[in-house]
């Protein structure tokens, strides 16, 4: 502890590991690690897990620093969240359009979407962050 440095303001900053969008993508990381024992799991056995079940899993897995930020915020949350889904969906839309373009012989919308939605999470948690730091701010 005694490498650490002092802000200044006299708490330490916290590890970058604590960050929500890299927490996030940490989380996603996990999620797909799940998901891909599972799939080693049912693979001698015929069956392989659906892309939406996979992004459905990663997701759920992934979601706690968002709902971490949305709890401890203030009052004004609806717009942070908005701002967040729609980024989201945005996000993912772009990308999936993307991976189908740059990808033509994957021809599978479940595939570019799981991809999206990799993509577009930690960028909507960074979103909802920046909109719920700014209201704490104002």
């Amino acid at each position: 502890m005694a490498d650490e440095e002092d802000s200044g303001s006299g708490s330490v900053p916290p590890p970058a590991w604590d960050h929500p969008v890299v927490a996030t993508v940490a989380l996603e990381l996990v999620g797909l690690a799940v998901c891909g024992l599972v799939a080693l799991v049912g693979w001698p056995f015929g069956w392989l897990p659906d892309t939406g079940l996979v992004g459905l899993v990663t997701v759920l897995i992934a979601i706690g620093p968002a709902t971490e930020m949305y709890r401890g915020a203030g009052p004004p949350r609806r717009l942070a969240a908005v701002a967040a889904l729609l980024v989201l969906a945005t996000v993912r839309l772009l990308v999936a359009a993307a991976v189908n373009w740059a990808f033509p012989a994957l021809a599978d919308p479940g595939v570019s979407i799981l991809v999206g939605y990799l993509v577009a999470l930690p960028i909507g948690v960074a979103v909802l962050g920046w909109f719920l730091t700014r209201a704490n701010v104002a």
